[in-house]
């Protein structure tokens, strides 16, 4: 085990991408000021383009900046990646979620392999997203050619500016991540606006905290926004993506979810939740999280009086909800005709496809 509390969940780490003028740093602006509560870290190499209405971030290589309202940002080169990582994997720093700007660093997938490969035991890998001019596609690709690997690794793609592209432009990026062999999401957007749900989960204040607060700087500029925009675009955000939820008190198969995890559909972005293998671990409830092609289960035992079910949330574009939820019905342990749940004489084995998933002491995710 790690040196982390078991109780201690661990940190997403986001990598945020995309060349020059597609709508990166606009994307990142909107999650800080959407960030349903969530405390976040930003790590960039250029501070100067990171701006918030009246605050702007200004400062050197190896600074840490508060960006108000919980978030932090540090300005980083790629050799001080993990050193920065540690800083804001402090307990003091109560970070929800991590996001790294990936201009100027490195290739992306460089960034994903230092995520994977990081010993640092309080983060997870939260997905590569790229985001992408509609509207300057093909000049984005004749400048830079390596889109296409870019597209090939991403685990979202944020089709930007689609306000400004018209059906063919954005059938073009479609066509041009298909051929990637890719299956990630493809989420349209103007003005970098995503619900960042699509990242990362809203945090979940406790209720007399949430009645006594003061109004943050996030909350007053919401206000102002949606005054100004009469019914606002924030309720809109949810329209790009589907969200299917699964609740069961039927244990998985082991196998048979694996089965599913293996074959995840195009368009699925985002697994979370937590899953009960019934007798393949009957003192343990095994928590999942899988962004793109990455999968990683982490069990801890039951707690006393703690129903034991699985739930599920599963996030995605252009995905079948009542599909999905079939085949996920169809990953529980079945019955015999006398009514009682089979016993597999080898659980211990049925349950090697998860433990494959779970990490151990040294292991690095690549």
């Amino acid at each position: 085990m790690s040196s982390s509390s078991p109780h201690r969940p661990r940190i997403p780490v986001i990598v945020l991408a995309g060349f020059l003028g597609s709508g990166k740093t606009t994307l990142l602006n909107h999650l800080l000021l959407h960030r349903a509560g969530n405390r976040i870290g930003v790590i960039v190499n250029d501070f100067g383009a990171i701006e918030i209405d009246a605050m702007t971030v200004s400062g050197q290589v190896g600074s840490t900046v508060s960006l108000g309202g919980g978030c932090l940002c540090c300005a980083v080169d790629a050799s001080e990646l993990d050193t920065y990582l540690e800083t804001l994997t402090r307990p003091s720093a109560r970070l929800d979620v991590i996001v790294i700007e990936a201009s100027g660093l490195a290739e992306p997938q460089e960034l994903v392999r230092m995520i994977l490969a990081s010993d640092n035991p309080h983060i997870v890998y939260g997905g590569l997203v790229e985001v992408v001019d509609a509207a300057e596609f093909e000049a984005t690709r004749k400048r830079h050619p390596e889109i296409g690997r870019h597209l090939a690794v991403a685990d979202l793609v944020v089709l930007n500016k689609t306000d400004r592209a018209g059906d063919e432009e954005c059938a073009r990026v479609r066509k041009a991540v298909a051929e990637t062999g890719s299956t990630a999401a493809i989420i349209p957007a103007a003005y970098g606006r995503i619900d960042p749900e699509l990242l990362f989960d809203p945090a979940l204040r406790p209720e007399a905290e949430e009645k006594a607060r003061q109004l943050t700087f996030e909350d007053l500029y919401l206000e102002e926004r949606a005054a100004e925009d009469g019914d606002g675009h924030g309720g809109h955000l949810h329209t790009a993506y589907e969200s299917v939820d699964f609740d069961s008190d039927v244990p998985m198969d082991p196998r048979r979810l694996m089965r599913f995890l293996d074959s995840r559909p195009e368009g699925l972005y985002r697994i979370k939740g937590y899953v009960d293998f019934g007798a393949g671990d009957p003192g343990n409830v095994y928590g999942v999280h899988a962004v793109g092609r990455f999968l990683r289960f982490t069990p801890r035992p039951w707690t006393r009086g703690e129903p034991k079910r699985t739930q599920l949330v599963l996030i995605g574009s252009g995905i079948d909800a009542p599909a999905l939820r079939e085949e996920l019905e169809r990953c529980g342990v079945t019955e015999d005709p006398a009514g009682e749940t089979r016993q597999d004489a080898a659980h211990e084995r049925a349950m090697w496809g998860v433990l494959r998933y779970v990490q151990q002491p040294g292991d690095d995710d690549a």
